[in-house]
């Protein structure tokens, strides 16, 4: 399929295209320097057919191997072999994940009107596609990532959206690819499902795995499936709607979990009432016939609400007294057909129509006697159809957490049963619950260090690293996701983030993550979900037209013209070869050994991996850190514990790099067992002993 997408580029080399520009980020291939020209705001003016081939023709296909079908998984394709104890998809563990939400990774005003648009002036759309995507491979190859991890890429609905282009975690068709993702630059010649075969294909001979979002938990609140179940979904009258609230609870705290006895007190609660009394029946249940008429109808939302007077429910958290308002766009199916067991005593349920609460829609606590067994099969079935159709290699669950247990099996089942090195990504925040997600299949949890990591000067950075290496699954090594604020814009700005960016390449027991836009130090988050303060989403300068947008909602380009955009994928680009040296020390618990420093204990981070090789020889690498990014510190940090592990007493060493200072020998021994240590403000080390 990528030869075909060649093919298609090829034959349209010759249009009359004078003005197009890239981010001269995206040129990390060598493109040939005759074809383009340089401007001062750091882009590259391009033939983008020409351009686009050549990555392909140029960078890409040069990587193929005779004889493997690369459109299949990376597994498959390889044919790999594992030891008897080896987990199905636990080639994550070495892995470095890049976050991407395609639209707008890989968006540009290329005509440089000023903003994106939908047809620019070669009438072609701005936001990012599959195959301006191939662009960012190279770049992205560089930078050592080799599983691309991409946020919802299914058709998701506009309907009552948030923003100017809505939010793709909305979904409305879990099946197909959601058509703003076709690019211009192929007309009609292809189809967005080959183009993503493309991109895939491309990935995968980069030795580069793909993995996607399913959200089988909420949907869109104009969803394909209504036509043929509407009985899936929770329905209140359309006349009502400006009513509809989350309930409050006056005798329980802010965003509580909803245990047993603390429903019992939500169903104590009149506002409660106030709220499940809204809900109605189905429309189908209310009036087949007329149902029967309008289900066919191209604007079947607005037929319900005119014939009806109905309309889906909003979503909204599972936690009691969560400040969020609910979730306009989005809304959540109905797991069971009856009420939960558990808290059915607590109300009349006599002719009472199915409704949205706390424990109707916390599955994994609450179940019912008579599972949605066509539902579930639906739901079971996303990621086998995209495994067979696109020769995916894994797979993060939105909220898989709170899933029926018997669903959640049933999806992890269902694509083990197609590729057994399939690999799945647990939405499990608290590092308690990784050994229960270790028992559900997965192969690693997303963790809480996006929390973590930022909070240096609390300690939270210091206890996230030191005690990673206790649990029982790997989580991600991240400082920011699509959901919080960029590390750009915390406290310490962009020295922080490129301190953790590194750091983050040597945490035991993890896997390191990158936000898209994280590379160019972009200060604006993608959204306000989690960890955010009010004026999260004014990041950028006033006069910046993307002040005030998130990316997850609305139009937006990262900042790739940034002066210091080269900066951390130069540096990631030079460690890349320390970290796969020691990549089986890193991914082995056995062989971390924590370094302590007595002075500056909460800013100071000290990692170890040993290793004794067959010969006898010994060595380990360290890392040390300075987290404080306004000051410098004096440190003297106690090897000891690495001492103790050799019988050897000769020490020579080298720093393999430093955020401060070029490679050199390293003598900074202030005595047998401890370093004499001068780290600058967020400065890191990587030592070999």
């Amino acid at each position: 399929m990528l030869e075909k997408l060649l093919d298609t580029l090829n034959k349209n080399i010759g249009a009359n295209i004078f003005n197009y520009t890239i981010p001269d980020l995206w040129n990390c291939f060598d493109y040939d320097k005759t074809k383009f020209v340089k401007t001062p705001t750091n882009e590259l003016i391009v033939n983008p057919y020409d351009f686009y081939s050549s990555v392909i023709k140029d960078y890409i296909l040069p990587n193929m191997k005779n004889n493997l079908n690369y459109q299949d998984s990376l597994s498959k394709t390889k044919n790999e072999k594992h030891l008897k104890s080896y987990i199905g998809g636990d080639w994550i563990k070495k892995s470095v994940v890049y976050s991407t939400m395609i639209r707008t990774s890989s968006a540009w005003d290329s005509d440089r009107s000023g903003k994106l648009e939908d047809k620019n002036i070669y009438q072609m759309a701005e936001t990012g596609s599959f195959v301006k995507m191939l662009a960012l491979l190279p770049l992205l190859k560089k930078m050592g990532v080799d599983v691309i991890y991409m946020l919802p890429i299914s058709k998701f609905s506009t309907k009552d959206k948030k923003g100017d282009l809505g939010s793709p975690y909305g979904v409305s068709n879990f099946y197909e690819l959601d058509p703003s993702l076709k690019d211009p630059l192929t007309s009609t010649a292809m189809t967005i499902d080959e183009e993503f075969k493309a991109f895939v294909e491309a990935c995968h001979i980069l030795d580069m795995r793909v993995m996607i979002d399913i959200i089988p938990r909420t949907n869109a609140v104009n969803n394909d499936l209504i036509k043929d179940y509407p009985d899936w979904f929770y329905w209140i009258k359309a006349s009502e709607y400006s009513k509809y609230q989350v309930p409050r609870v006056k005798s329980i705290g802010n965003t509580s979990i909803p245990s047993v006895e603390m429903m019992k007190k939500v169903y104590e609660e009149d506002d409660t009432y106030r709220h499940i009394n809204m809900f109605q029946y189905d429309p189908k249940t209310q009036n087949e016939s007329l149902w029967n008429k309008i289900k066919d109808n191209e604007n079947l939302s607005e037929e319900i609400a005119d014939k009806f007077d109905l309309k889906i429910a909003p979503a909204f958290s599972d936690h009691i007294n969560d400040p969020q308002p609910p979730w306009t766009d989005a809304t959540f199916f109905r797991m069971y057909k009856d009420f939960p067991l558990e808290t059915v005593e607590f109300l009349d349920t006599t002719n009472r129509p199915p409704y949205i609460l706390f424990d109707t829609i916390k599955s994994n606590m609450y179940h019912g006697k008579v599972p949605n067994m066509e539902l579930w099969k639906k739901l079971s079935n996303i990621v086998p159809s995209y495994q067979r159709r696109f020769g995916i290699d894994g797979a993060r669950i939105d909220m898989g957490h709170a899933l029926p247990g018997k669903l959640l099996d049933m999806i992890i089942s269902n694509a083990r049963d197609n590729d057994e090195d399939f690999s799945f990504i647990a939405e499990e925040l608290q590092p308690s619950n990784a050994l229960k997600a270790k028992k559900a299949g997965y192969n690693m949890i997303i963790g809480n260090g996006f929390v973590m990591e930022p909070r240096v000067f609390e300690g939270a950075l210091h206890e996230f690293m030191y005690n990673i290496n206790d649990l029982p699954l790997p989580m991600f090594a991240c400082g920011e996701t699509h959901d919080t604020p960029r590390l750009a814009a915390r406290d310490g700005f962009e020295q922080l983030s490129k301190l953790l960016t590194i750091l983050n390449m040597f945490t035991p027991n993890s896997v390191p993550f990158i936000n898209s836009g994280q590379e160019i130090y972009e200060r604006q988050p993608m959204n306000t979900g989690l960890d955010c303060q009010p004026n999260e989403k004014y990041s950028l300068d006033r006069n910046d037209p993307y002040n005030g947008k998130l990316a997850l909602f609305d139009k937006f380009q990262f900042h790739y013209t940034n002066p210091r955009r080269w900066e951390i994928p130069d540096i990631l680009d030079f460690i890349k070869p320390i970290r796969e040296k020691w990549l089986k020390e890193i991914t082995n618990k056995k062989s971390f050994v924590p370094i302590y420093a007595i002075d500056h204990s909460d800013t100071f981070i000290g990692l170890a991996y040993y290793k004794k090789t067959k010969r006898d020889h010994e060595s380990c690498l360290i890392i040390l850190a300075n987290a404080d990014s306004y000051n410098q510190q004096l440190l003297r940090p106690d090897i000891k514990q690495l001492r103790r592990l050799s019988n050897n007493t000769s020490m020579k060493g080298k720093l393999l790099f430093s955020t401060h200072e070029d490679p050199r020998k390293f003598t900074q021994f202030h005595e047998f067992d401890i370093l004499d240590l001068h780290l600058g403000a967020g400065e890191i080390k990587i030592v070999e002993l």
